[in-house]
């Protein structure tokens, strides 16, 4: 069965749309957000968790773990979601990011990216073809492209020639996954570069369009650029993606930046914010950020977020999970990183739930109002 993409419902009074993701696993609801869980595993949970909490689909990283445990071992053990025991779908990013994220152990080629190993300094090439090999080995349901991500600010010289690598890479990476005759139900995306320049976007974009991939990513935000350029680049970018595909907006985390995205029209997110600071002592409720390790919260005996039906604000309080913070148990950093996703996840739903019915601008300034007020 191949990767198809429903558009269910389009907001009247902005670019929001509910639509269906629908792959050999399963039915995955837009817009969604996609925990990441980069080395097979979305830190502190079982997939059991993951799955009670109502995610549908996760992210893996594809240079991370042809590293470790490397992903021939993987195919052998019968692909990613045997190896990790997830039923659900899994996109996997190509490595792109880290050429951004790496800068300083990595060399960009035009024909790929000399990687130095972060665990033992060996050197790994990573060409856009190889790309495609190792995530075909890992048997996710959608594949992603190699690209080139630049940071805030990149000159234009800079940015041109990412751009131009990209979409290169692009193409060889689609020659690759159609000359293996084995794509079958699994779906390939084109990631859309050029920094923040809007011809170098609109290029990109109308580029990979016409390489006809199964949906669009746009990549190189949230790097450091200021909040509008990202929304400036975002809206550039949709401008030029045909309406019937998936739109993914990768790395964008805030819960005030998802929501302004999907007035957008995009239509996937993914971000680590919601766990590393759920590891960190630091959640997201309805009213906003807690720092639950906070002495304030040492007597509290309110639940994280009393609007959350998560399995940690209907059994714990505050004081218990400050106190296992604290201790340094290793249950606090879990419990605060079931509620922060339950809580994404339940935006989500409520976001998606509000586009079908016709009345997203008034829950958006709802959820904005309770989520700004700072109220505990």
């Amino acid at each position: 069965m191949k990767m198809e993409f429903r558009l269910e419902k389009k907001d009247g009074t902005s670019g929001a749309r509910a639509g269906a993701l629908v792959t050999s696993r399963g039915t995955v609801e837009t817009p969604v957000f996609m925990p990441v869980g980069t080395q097979a595993t979305v830190k502190t949970l079982s997939p059991r968790d993951l799955d009670e909490i109502g995610a549908r689909i996760i992210l893996a990283n594809t240079y991370h773990l042809s590293l470790r445990p490397g992903h021939e071992l993987i195919r052998d053990m019968g692909g990613l979601h045997k190896f990790m025991s997830w039923s659900g779908s899994i996109l996997t990013d190509s490595g792109g990011f880290q050429v951004f994220s790496l800068s300083d152990l990595r060399v960009v080629r035009k024909e790929g990216v000399v990687f130095r190993s972060h665990l033992d300094g060996s050197e790994h090439f990573i060409s856009p073809e190889i790309a495609v090999e190792i995530q075909r080995a890992l048997g996710s349901d959608i594949a992603m492209t190699l690209d080139q991500c630049v940071g805030y600010p990149a000159d234009r010289p800079l940015a041109k020639q990412a751009t131009e690598n990209t979409l290169d890479w692009a193409k060889r990476s689609k020659c690759n996954w159609e000359d293996s005759g084995s794509p079958g139900s699994r779906a390939l995306f084109g990631i859309v570069q050029g920094s923040t320049y809007e011809d170098l976007r609109r290029h990109c974009a109308k580029a990979l369009v016409g390489m006809g991939f199964d949906g669009y990513a746009i990549g190189g935000l949230s790097v450091g650029e200021p909040k509008t350029a990202t929304s400036e680049m975002t809206a550039t970018t949709i401008d030029e993606i045909p309406q019937h595909k998936p739109r993914y907006l990768m790395g964008v985390g805030f819960p005030q930046d998802i929501i302004e995205a999907t007035s957008l029209g995009v239509d996937m997110f993914d971000c680590v914010m919601p766990t590393r600071n759920a590891r960190n002592g630091t959640v997201f409720t309805s009213t906003g950020k807690l720092v639950v390790k906070n002495i304030e919260y040492a007597r509290d005996d309110a639940p994280l977020d009393a609007n959350c039906d998560c399995y940690t604000c209907r059994n714990f309080s505050r004081a218990y999970v400050r106190h296992l913070f604290q201790a340094g148990e290793l249950l606090g950093p879990r419990l605060a990183t079931l509620h922060s996703l339950r809580f994404f996840l339940t935006m989500m739903n409520e976001m998606r739930e509000s586009i079908l019915e016709g009345r997203f601008s008034q829950w958006r300034k709802c959820f904005l109002e309770r989520y700004e007020s700072g109220e505990r």
